[in-house]
């Protein structure tokens, strides 16, 4: 088994064992690409969330938030494409029986080109050390040069095929490439056809096509259908942003990589709406800020790299990628695109209803431009998990058996903020301290008592959900002498112990796991 797929099954297990993330209706054998998320899960994932939403609407004056109903009217997805244009290209093995997207199977050839490039760059700097420069080398190496144009021939040919719906020319890319199907090596290949993602059901007992409802694809079309409400109830002036966090629904056929490509997923969508010809300078803006955000949740900076689309939707000026390095590659965490004037021009010439704005500086309406940031919070869940998992050997021990998993979260968005545990389960008093301390903090903060285990057990069960602090109440806590009233608390990353009073729990704790304080670092 490889590493990459080592650390992709040890992720998912360790989100199972520990509550994070479970199967969907597993004890009937589970339903393909649909997962639950467990107590642990659903509080970092709200964590994650909060992180977003306060971000975007708390820290804007000009960015507000709604919650539009999940079912619209059919007529809106005709005005935004989704009807005729909301297809994937798929392709089956004719051997394996098993259905692939296109440009999927294309974009990770390419990905193995870009991983020879690196490969050459890693030798290359292991060779000339410090003295090597990398941009001289991408301009000169004959073999990175030679991958680079292979490379850029595939992807404009691709971004070709994709943009005029060409299914044959996507067909003969694979043949010409000689690509195979990944998990049985066959080059037996049927036609490329497009197939509809949408979820599709009927209102109330009205049957056929007049009563067909649509599960959203996106909650970006919420937002638009409500810009003109949003705008004359909070009276709002241009540049303002409209922001929603809420389930999607897309009828992926190839939904893998556990979390990552779901049919049923949650959205962070920010639609911010601009005067015409200003939109390159807020593109520019908004992909500087995401960066910066996603940095400031602790993803390092070579983790983390923009990625222009070569092909750009029918609505869009410009669209980058915020990629992230699951353990599967480099893939889109976050969607970063200028959408001009489509969406508001689109459902005003369909509805017969004005999406205008009167400029009072200009003095004239006009239908705004939008600069869209749209991200995925499941996505961000298994980045923020993956990221943050890790198996080191214990701090201050030599025997490197001692290891240890540790979910080394930043502090504000970790489901538990701190453990508190008796050091013996079966003295009343360690026990009766405990609770109290517990039942204190509780109404701070997310808190959880333990009692189940020996005090080394319980320590490494709390490393893993990714706990930034536990408070062991011991017998010096009910000693007269030196420490009276005092806890110690270990932290989870140094394992550095303190002690601490009871009364200064709170403000020792605090400060540290305030979402406040995430929020400064992405403020910056």
């Amino acid at each position: 088994m490889s590493t990459i797929a080592a650390d992709f099954k040890k992720l998912t297990a360790h989100a199972k064992e520990y509550g994070f993330i479970y199967q969907s209706s597993e004890i009937y054998d589970g339903l393909a690409a649909a997962y639950d998320y467990g107590p642990n899960g659903v509080l970092l994932k709200n964590n994650l969330k909060e992180y977003w939403w306060r971000s975007m609407v708390q820290l804007h004056d000009n960015i507000v938030g709604i919650d539009a109903a999940i079912f619209m009217h059919p007529k809106t997805w005709k005005a935004s494409g989704h009807v005729d244009a909301f297809n994937d290209p798929l392709i089956d093995n004719k051997d394996s029986k098993k259905r692939y997207r296109a440009d999927v199977l294309i974009e990770d050839f390419m990905d193995k080109i870009e991983g020879k490039i690196n490969k050459e760059i890693a030798k290359a700097k292991k060779r000339f050390g410090d003295d090597f420069d990398e941009a001289q080398f991408r301009e000169t190496n004959p073999n990175v040069l030679r991958y680079a144009k292979q490379h850029n021939e595939i992807g404009t040919r691709l971004a070709t095929a994709m943009t005029n719906g060409d299914m044959a020319e996507l067909k003969q890319i694979i043949e010409d490439l000689g690509i195979a199907d990944p998990d049985t090596g066959s080059k037996n290949w049927t036609d490329v056809r497009q197939f509809n993602l949408m979820f599709s059901t009927q209102l109330g007992n009205i049957a056929g096509e007049e009563g067909k409802l649509y599960l959203r694809p996106e909650t970006a079309q919420g937002i638009f259908v409500n810009f003109v409400n949003v705008q004359k109830t909070t009276r709002q002036k241009l540049p303002f942003g409209i922001a929603q966090i809420g389930k999607a629904f897309r009828n992926e056929i190839v939904a893998r990589q556990f979390i990552f490509r779901m049919r049923e997923f949650e959205q962070m969508e920010m639609q911010f709406f601009i005067q015409p010809g200003t939109q390159m300078e807020w593109y520019k803006y908004w992909k500087e800020t995401r960066l910066k955000w996603h940095k400031a949740l602790g993803h390092p900076a070579e983790k983390l790299r923009f990625h222009d689309h070569e092909n750009l939707a029918h609505y869009a000026d410009a669209a980058v990628d915020i990629q992230f390095e699951f353990p599967f590659g480099f893939k889109e965490l976050e969607g970063i695109h200028s959408r001009t004037d489509f969406d508001l021009g689109a459902h005003q010439e369909l509805s017969g209803k004005k999406m205008q704005y009167f400029d009072p500086q200009t003095k004239e309406s006009y239908v705004p431009y939008v600069l869209e940031t749209s991200i995925g919070a499941d996505r961000l869940f298994l980045a923020t998990m993956s990221h943050a998992l890790r198996e080191e050997q214990v701090p201050g021990q030599d025997d490197p058996n001692k290891r240890r998993d540790v979910l080394a979260l930043h502090p504000a968005i970790a489901p538990i903020k701190a453990a508190i545990m008796p050091l013996k389960r079966n003295d009343e008093r360690l026990v009766n301290m405990a609770k109290d301390i517990f039942n204190d903090l509780r109404y701070r903060f997310d808190v959880q008592y333990d009692d189940t285990g020996a005090i080394g057990k319980l320590y490494r069960r709390q490393d893993a959900v990714g706990t930034p602090f536990c408070i062991t109440v011991d017998f010096d806590s009910l000693a007269d002498g030196e420490a009276p009233g005092t806890v110690t608390v270990r932290d989870r990353d140094t394992l550095e112990q303190a002690r601490v009073k009871i009364e200064d729990l709170a403000g020792f704790i605090g400060p540290k796991v305030d979402m406040a304080t995430l929020l400064a670092e992405a403020g910056k």
